[in-house]
């Protein structure tokens, strides 16, 4: 996963405010106890951080891909 998907799935779950504050304040027991943001500066990779949030906030599978999006014609 890219970080550009990662910030179009939090965006879209979360809301384009929310999702900046869920990134720099929750904190994420899985990495020892930092914050998505420092997960990813410390080079977790970006799929992983954004499972650990979804966990974190009971975000439903179905939910964890961001909508479907048709295809360009």
């Amino acid at each position: 996963m890219k970080l550009s998907q990662f910030w179009f799935l939090m965006e879209n779950e979360f809301g384009k405010t929310y999702s900046k504050v869920l990134a720099r304040d929750l904190v994420l027991s899985e990495f020892g106890n930092i914050t998505a943001l420092e997960a990813i500066d410390r080079g977790e990779k970006v799929a992983d951080v954004w499972d650990a949030v979804c966990a974190m906030q009971d975000v439903p599978p179905e939910r964890r891909w961001g909508p479907d999006i048709p295809p360009k014609p």
